[in-house]
């Protein structure tokens, strides 16, 4: 095995440390003295990254993490973190003349991913589980084995800008190609994790991205994207889950909102809040699924009227905004939101009050579901700053009175 490099020796000098001179990383050193480690996923994107860096002469470390059990993704076009993957940023870095190192996470994955999403699910959620591997393993672990190395700064793929705030902090902003923008999946990046961040492909969109894969002479500037979620072959969410928690998913009722009994399902984890095909059965008008009541195991659906939001709470949130929170004025912030990740920012007010954050939308918003993500922009423009973000708290729904256990034992 191959022993991890040590930290960069700091340049040998007598004179006083120039500050005036940035690099391109934004760090006040030549490329040759700063240490970067490269998150390489084995995608064009990543592998751009590292090989523009070296390139330009910096120390560059690859670093891959293998996430997952591979097996159903070696051959699997759109899979990351796994099989070929790995394999394909051996190759890069072997091609741009870095070392690299594939290091084990799997159970740190399982444990702070693939748990979680699980459990999510089965409460009646609809989780992003790119969101917490990009805050727990990829950032935080990643980080802390950057810091171990000596590294200056972790760069990545992902499509977002960071800018210094000029009081030694970095802010996070939207790509300069908003169809690549990924703000929404890092919104829950700490400060700390912020400053340590680069992100070159930051200002540049994918179709430039390839043509510099092929410039650089690197083999995958044609391989396809990888998928949202990794760990899920052919986006069957519930395979995933009852292999993970075998008996956990209950069947129950199909409800309208109006108490009727439409139809039975085979567990809540088969369906999302907004979702309208696929709910196995007939009725006179469209039909949307407005929630999940896991506790009672019935999916509650009605009209799309009823699937409009105007009012979001959050929890677990993220704040990276220069005013502190307790000190949010009492008529409100003007800020932006996006509640998908498909969805542009559009206008709201961010207030504070004794149950915690509170948005007013300015218009309503559909699908707003439980376990997403709602993250917040300083406006709706383009390049705007990220100011943080959390989980949509499940909304308030007069819900049909659930049959009482007696009623059960009965029918």
């Amino acid at each position: 095995m191959r022993r991890m490099p040590a930290p960069a020796p700091e340049p040998a000098t007598t004179q006083p440390r120039m500050t005036a001179f940035r690099n391109s990383l934004d760090i006040a050193k030549p490329p040759a003295a700063t240490r970067v480690v490269a998150a390489m996923s084995g995608g064009v994107d990543s592998s751009v990254v590292a090989a523009l860096l070296k390139r330009e002469g910096y120390d560059v470390v690859g670093v891959t993490l293998q996430l997952y059990d591979h097996g159903a993704a070696v051959h699997r076009a759109g899979a990351c973190c796994a099989g070929q993957d790995i394999h394909d940023a051996r190759r890069v870095a072997e091609t741009i003349g870095i070392p690299h190192y594939v290091l084990d996470y799997e159970s740190r994955f399982r444990d702070a991913v693939i748990e979680r999403f699980a459990e999510s699910y089965l409460a009646g959620e609809t989780p992003i589980p790119c969101v917490e591997c990009n805050r727990t393993v990829k950032f935080r672990d990643l980080l802390d084995l950057a810091k171990e190395l000596g590294a200056d700064a972790l760069a990545t793929g992902h499509y977002v800008l960071s800018r210094d705030l000029g009081d030694g902090h970095r802010g996070l902003f939207r790509a300069a190609d908003a169809s690549r923008d990924q703000s929404y999946f890092l919104y829950a990046t700490t400060q700390e994790q912020l400053d340590l961040l680069r992100f070159p492909l930051g200002h540049i969109d994918k179709a430039q991205t390839r043509a510099l894969a092929a410039e650089l002479g690197l083999a995958i500037a044609d391989k396809p994207d990888s998928q949202d979620i990794c760990f899920v072959p052919n986006g069957r969410y519930a395979d995933v889950i009852e292999r993970l928690k075998p008996g956990a998913a209950r069947p129950g009722d199909i409800v309208h909102l109006d108490g009727r009994i439409l139809g039975h399902h085979d567990g809540v984890l088969h369906y999302t809040v907004g979702q309208r095909k696929g709910l196995g059965i007939s009725a006179s008008e469209p039909l949307y699924v407005l929630r999940l009541d896991a506790d009672d195991a019935r999916v509650i659906v009605g009209p799309r009227e009823a699937l409009s939001v105007g009012e979001i709470r959050l929890r677990d949130l993220n704040w990276l905004g220069e005013m502190p929170l307790d000190a949010l004025p009492q008529e409100g912030l003007d800020v932006a939101v996006r509640v998908r990740s498909t969805r542009a920012p559009r206008e709201a007010r961010l207030f504070r009050d004794e149950d915690g954050l509170r948005i007013e939308l300015a218009s309503d918003e559909e699908g707003v579901s439980p376990g997403q993500a709602c993250v917040i922009y300083a406006d709706a423009g383009p390049g705007s700053r990220v100011l943080g973000g959390g989980t949509i708290l499940r909304r308030p729904l007069a819900l049909p009175a659930a049959p009482s256990p007696a009623a059960l034992a009965l029918s």
